[in-house]
């Protein structure tokens, strides 16, 4: 199931359709290192460890050198192993800094998407 939400995000994602006033992908892809020290300090506890362990591989196994020998020698299965595990990733990602943001964001209700403080009251 979060699989598919996965590829869902990135599907929304290329073809534009982010929710209205929604983080951009430049926004969510700066949060990914908050999101990984808050969630390897306990403070955030939407992303298990498990699946930030997945994430960390699947960067490991696109960027490996070692990869390179079967590109080399089957070409189209090669090159279609990296981008199913890169097309998963950047899904995850992107599900994954969502909310993300949303957590930071209801977390700190005196402070808005780009966090810049906001002081609550009324216009007169």
């Amino acid at each position: 199931m979060r699989r598919t939400a996965a590829f869902t995000a990135l599907w929304k994602t290329l073809r534009g359709q982010r929710r209205p006033g929604g983080p951009g992908v430049g926004e969510q892809l700066s949060a990914a290192p908050r999101m990984v020290r808050a969630t390897l300090s306990g403070r955030y506890t939407g992303l298990e460890r498990s699946k930030l362990a997945l994430m960390a591989l699947a960067v490991l196994y696109i960027v490996s050198p070692v990869d390179l020998v079967p590109e080399a020698a089957l070409l189209l299965v090669g090159l279609a192993d990296d981008a199913m595990v890169l097309a998963w990733l950047s899904g995850a990602l992107l599900s994954e800094t969502q909310a993300f943001l949303d957590w930071e964001r209801d977390a700190e209700p005196g402070r808005d998407r780009h966090g810049d403080n906001v002081v609550p009251g009324h216009v007169v």
